[in-house]
């Protein structure tokens, strides 16, 4: 039998990828073939990003181009899944013709069904979107019980999960969903109320992926200080890292996506003690204006994040700190812009993303009054972009002269490229080695240069 082939477009963020290696796997085990090139696929898969009105048309010129295939070549559908899918849904398949399928999250478990049908003619239903925070009860404690009745992308790896690079880092979903309510965010909409996965599962992936020749994990979720809310008292993030630190061929362990406001002495102590636990710190701040801060109804001050960077570099004085700040948001007044200005330069992050404000269907921001200008939105954010740069490359540059240790995740020209403790997988710079290293191997080094963010370093 001649297997049908897909190729699988991943956007967006490290957790969309999980969710695309649990779709390779079920398409796999459903009789598809994999591969590399979209041309040479009859199926292209693209797991949308519906965040961001930048991620949005991303996705949206990777499904066009995907449908451009269609003219004589091998392919014959195109399938939108993943956020942007999930979140608009007939809307998008009204929008986008192009696309021959429209699919939400509840189509996961049997894709490779769904995508048999489509190209054999089969006449497809586009996804009904839906508060999906409407699925599991609203108390956090009796939301386990409920949870096998709903599809959550990314909790099924015991059933499926085909890794779809050969990095010596994987991303492991912890959770999924939000509870907090964020006057600018339409995520927990789409990916529902929080859910944590149990750590006995998560310490068996980690064991798989161990297997499969990852070197790091890095924990990924939309919430990870959440982590155990739902779960009772013996599991939270403080438990659970131990745990995978016992994982033999695990070497770095690294956390993302933390809330300020939510980091407590106990979790601060296990994430710059617990072995294995590399010191890197992806705080949310997104802005440092306390008034700005409340009507995103969040909290803190530049006192309070100030405070809480310094107690990090206390105990871990090279530990990489990044954040993602927000600049024009409703009623953001020019006395606020100065205060996140003189933030920026007092945190000296490792890295900082700086994004425009705009507004986003069904978020309690679109309502406020106060918009500011979108030409001032984009002044703003292009100022504090060009400042977190700077302090960035002031920050990189303070390491020359710094030891680290460096996981090797590439060759070429007689180069080793990788990363240092500090820096995350793709988006916080890398280290750049003067010799030929084995990839996932870790290498002792001396930082003797910095090029932007990026660093210069001799073995050791």
């Amino acid at each position: 039998m001649t297997l049908r082939s897909v190729h699988i477009a991943s956007l967006g963020c490290a957790r969309n990828d999980v969710d695309s290696e649990e779709l390779a796997a079920r398409l796999e085990a459903g009789g598809f073939r994999l591969v590399d090139d979209a041309a040479a696929a009859e199926t292209v898969v693209v797991n949308t990003c519906g965040f961001v009105e930048q991620a949005k048309k991303d996705s949206i010129d990777t499904l066009l181009a995907a449908a451009d295939l269609k003219a004589g070549g091998t392919v014959k559908s195109v399938v939108a899944v993943g956020c942007m899918a999930e979140r608009y849904g007939v809307e998008l398949a009204r929008e986008l013709p192009e696309a021959d399928a429209v699919l939400g999250f509840d189509a996961y478990r049997d894709i490779a069904s769904r995508l048999t049908g489509i190209l054999d003619g089969v006449q497809h239903t586009s996804h009904v979107p839906r508060d999906r925070r409407t699925l599991l009860p609203i108390a956090p404690a009796e939301r386990t019980r409920a949870a096998s009745d709903v599809a959550v992308p990314g909790h099924d790896w015991l059933a499926q999960r085909r890794r779809l690079t050969d990095a010596p880092w994987s991303s492991l979903k912890i959770a999924s969903g939000c509870d907090r309510r964020c006057a600018f965010c339409a995520i927990p909409s789409f990916r529902g109320s929080y859910l944590s996965r149990p750590s006995d599962e998560v310490v068996a992936e980690a064991r798989w992926l161990a297997d499969q020749g990852v070197r790091e994990l890095f924990l990924v979720s939309e919430n990870t200080s959440s982590y155990g809310k739902d779960r009772g008292v013996d599991e939270r993030l403080e438990t659970l890292l131990p745990k995978l630190a016992a994982v033999d061929g695990i070497e770095w362990i690294r956390v993302s996506y933390l809330q300020p406001a939510e980091v407590r002495p106990s979790m601060l102590h296990a994430l710059l003690n617990t072995e294995k636990v590399v010191p890197y710190f992806d705080l949310s701040f997104q802005h440092a204006s306390k008034d700005v801060l409340r009507r995103m109804r969040r909290f803190g001050d530049p006192e309070n994040f100030l405070g809480l960077i310094g107690r990090i570099r206390e105990q871990a004085p090279t530990a990489g700190i990044r954040s993602n700040v927000i600049a024009g948001f409703p009623g953001e007044t020019e006395a606020d812009v100065e205060i996140l200005r003189q933030f920026i330069v007092d945190a000296s992050l490792d890295v900082l993303g700086v994004f425009g404000y705009s507004d986003e269907e069904g978020t309690e921001g679109a309502t406020l009054d106060g918009h500011v200008d979108p030409s001032e939105v984009e002044a703003r954010r292009a100022m504090l972009a060009d400042l977190s740069l700077e302090v960035s490359e002031a920050r990189a540059a303070d390491r020359i002269g710094e030891d680290l240790e460096v996981l090797v995740e590439g060759l070429e020209g007689g180069l080793a490229t990788g990363r240092a403790a500090h820096q995350g997988p793709e988006t916080d710079g890398s280290v750049t080695l003067d010799g030929e290293f084995p990839v996932g191997s870790f290498v002792r080094a001396l930082a003797v240069d910095a090029e932007g963010i990026d660093l210069i370093a001799e073995a050791a």
